[in-house]
């Protein structure tokens, strides 16, 4: 039996479907900016403590997640990264 190969019929079906497909991009997009975040900082032997490496991992914002991708090249410290 093939998996993944079933077309939905039903119109409903289908939006739904294409609906957690899409949410299920975004969340691994997320995902992988705020691994990129931590990956980047480390590489750069920066101190990253808990509670920010729960911050940069709980945030869901692509732009803020890119504004720190851009900001972990330049920073001293880990601390600078969340300043405005």
């Amino acid at each position: 039996m093939n998996s993944g190969t079933y077309e939905y019929q039903s119109e409903f079906v289908r939006k739904y479907v294409a609906q957690g497909e899409a949410r299920g991009k975004a969340e691994g997009e997320v995902r992988g900016e705020a691994k990129s975040v931590l990956m980047f900082l480390e590489a750069r032997h920066l101190v990253v403590t808990d509670e920010q490496k729960q911050k940069i991992l709980s945030c869901t914002d692509l732009e803020v997640l890119d504004r720190w991708i851009r900001k972990a090249a330049v920073v001293s410290s880990t601390e600078e990264l969340f300043l405005i």
